[in-house]
């Protein structure tokens, strides 16, 4: 069946993790990403924008310099729905004939700038679909972006939670999961360096009970 699906916050951010592998110089370089050739395209809504803020106070991935003690910088890393960055070390920035992003070790702080509704109103929104509040496995695919994971959560109808789900399977592409996210969340997740709210999908794929 088919159905739309809310990422819960602390799983949402998940959804985001993988754009930073997506995007990784490494990953470009070897033509192993399929976000090869969107750099300056849109690959999330147009009112979507991620902040990298490397430089916030108590940030738990700040950091003045990255691992190769290139400088570090607040950055838009997608803006309006347009990507606009590589992720860059100084080797994946030569290969490529560009300038390191300082990104040697990780990504910095990430934020998911959204519409920012009430879970409450989320839940109105979708009527009827899944909240995922737990993923298992490991089936993404950073080649086609192909997105397979067990799951669990709640089944909500007509905008009210009716009764946990486990053992279930949900599955996508990244791609078309991030361009058609619907909105996202007031109900920031700080406990990650990708501090974002609950999202919600129009519609994914879902097999079990």
């Amino acid at each position: 069946m088919k159905a739309p699906v809310i990422f819960a916050n602390e799983v949402a951010t998940g959804l985001f993790g993988h754009l930073v592998g997506a995007i990784a110089g490494g990953a470009v370089y070897r033509k192993s990403t399929f976000l090869l050739d969107s750099l300056g395209e849109q690959i999330l809504p147009e009112w979507l924008t991620i902040e990298e803020h490397p430089h916030l106070l108590k940030g738990l991935a700040s950091t003045p310099f990255d691992s190769e003690g290139v400088r570090t910088e607040r950055r838009d890393i997608v803006k309006d729905g347009v990507l606009t960055q590589w992720l860059l070390t100084n080797y994946s920035a030569r290969k490529l004939g560009m300038k390191s992003t300082g990104h040697a070790g990780a990504s910095h702080n990430w934020r998911i700038n959204g519409r920012g509704l009430s879970f409450a109103k989320m839940l109105k929104e979708m009527g009827t679909g899944l909240v995922v509040t737990e993923l298992m496995g490991q089936g993404v695919s950073g080649v086609t972006g192909d997105y397979s994971r067990g799951a669990s959560g709640f089944w909500v109808e007509n905008g009210e939670i009716q009764y946990p789900v486990s053992e279930i399977t949900i599955a996508g592409n990244l791609k078309e999961m991030w361009r058609n996210i619907v909105t996202i969340g007031d109900d920031i997740e700080t406990r990650s360096n990708i501090q974002c709210g609950s999202v919600l999908l129009p519609e994914m794929k879902i097999a079990g009970q």
